[in-house]
């Protein structure tokens, strides 16, 4: 797993983790500097899986670029194509039909639900928890079974188009939704029983990973790892969009500033996303599912930007055009990126065996980092 490249003129051990590592979710390297088994240093190296997904899109007509970042934060995908269609709207002056607006979010929060699951399990998994896994995808199976039946998809849904959807709803949504809430709200006491309240788990994750208040906002960390550590951060909430400004939720904060605070932040965020599911479910309005837009759009002249909150933070898009059918230049601010510029801060002083507990409560997907 661990693989010595060297040691340095003090003496100091340093050794790769990754690319391929079970505990990096995808193409990641560290190298880790260490005295003993205290960690001194670690430096990211990027790269292995870059695919100038920005410059890509500056190819690609206004329709076609925003299905692109279905591919950087694969599960937020619903959310990373909001960012971009809100962005083309606020260019274009357009106005989305209020049932695209309350589908959008309604499919933003399974999208949500669906990606802290998996974190949920190959956190406890990284940690030495099998069982858990396989728990968290049986919740996450009936999500991805409803975006299919809809969408055509359970992954890359490419759903959202400027001005509202691709297509309406399924004529089962509604009820396999009221299903699924009722199945999660049972299961999700059996993820405490399971995990949270383990002597083993809590021993492995408090006082490991501290992040203070200062440190996250000097990162510029965002998302749940921003509000472990006390750090107001919530896009929903501070600049609300689609109908965030019309729902009731909690923005969740932990104080603890360490892995398990970060851990709680999430749990505690499942159940919110389920209080903002319930009240839009049933009041869906009817209508039209997509504003009527020319075939071929032009963004006028200037520069655009929006953000949303995706399942790891805050996605800023931003455009620049020269009134053509192709952006002049975009660029994406993407979570993970800046989550991860936090890792050497963390882990510095702590042992070898605790950085496993710190990546996965930081929930780092490779291609949103190393677009």
């Amino acid at each position: 797993m661990f693989e010595e490249i060297g040691t340095t003129s003090n003496g100091d051990l340093q050794i790769n983790v990754g690319p391929q590592h079970p505990a990096t979710h995808g193409v990641l390297h560290l190298v880790l500097t260490l005295n003993g088994e205290t960690i001194k240093k670690v430096e990211p190296h990027l790269g292995y899986i870059h695919r100038s997904i920005e410059k890509m899109c500056e190819s690609l007509s206004y329709r076609q670029f925003i299905y692109v970042t279905s591919r950087m934060d694969y599960l937020s995908a619903h959310m990373n194509n909001h960012a971009c269609a809100l962005c083309v709207e606020k260019g274009m002056q357009i106005e989305v039909p209020e049932r695209a607006q309350v589908i959008r979010v309604i499919m933003d929060e399974l999208t949500r639900i669906a990606s802290h699951e998996l974190w949920w399990g190959a956190m406890a998994m990284d940690i030495g928890a099998f069982t858990p896994f396989f728990h968290s995808f049986r919740e996450r199976e009936k999500i991805n079974e409803i975006m299919e039946e809809t969408c055509g998809a359970r992954l890359t849904m490419n759903y959202y188009v400027p001005g509202g959807l691709m297509a309406d709803l399924h004529p089962d949504f509604q009820k396999k939704v009221k299903e699924f809430i009722i199945q999660f709200k049972q299961r999700i006491d059996e993820y405490d029983q399971l995990v949270t309240g383990n002597i083993i788990f809590q021993n492995r994750m408090k006082g490991v990973g501290i992040l203070s208040k200062e440190d996250a906002v000097s990162y510029g960390c965002t998302g749940p790892t921003a509000r472990g550590s006390g750090l107001s951060s919530d896009i929903r909430k501070l600049y609300p969009y689609a109908v965030y400004g019309k729902v009731e939720f909690e923005e969740i904060l932990e104080t603890g500033c360490d892995s398990f605070a970060r851990y709680m932040v999430r749990i505690r965020e499942m159940k919110q996303s389920i209080r903002i599911i319930e009240q839009l479910i049933d009041q869906i309005p009817e209508g039209d599912f997509q504003a009527k837009t020319k075939a071929v759009l032009k963004l006028p002249k200037g520069e655009f930007y929006t953000r949303v909150e995706t399942a790891r933070g805050e996605l800023g898009v931003y455009i620049v055009s020269e009134g053509a059918t192709t952006p002049y230049r975009i660029k994406f601010r993407s979570p993970g990126f800046s989550n991860l510029s936090a890792l050497d801060s963390m882990a510095r002083g702590s042992k070898l065996g605790d950085l496993v507990a710190m990546m996965g409560t930081l929930d780092l997907v490779i291609p949103d980092i190393d677009r």
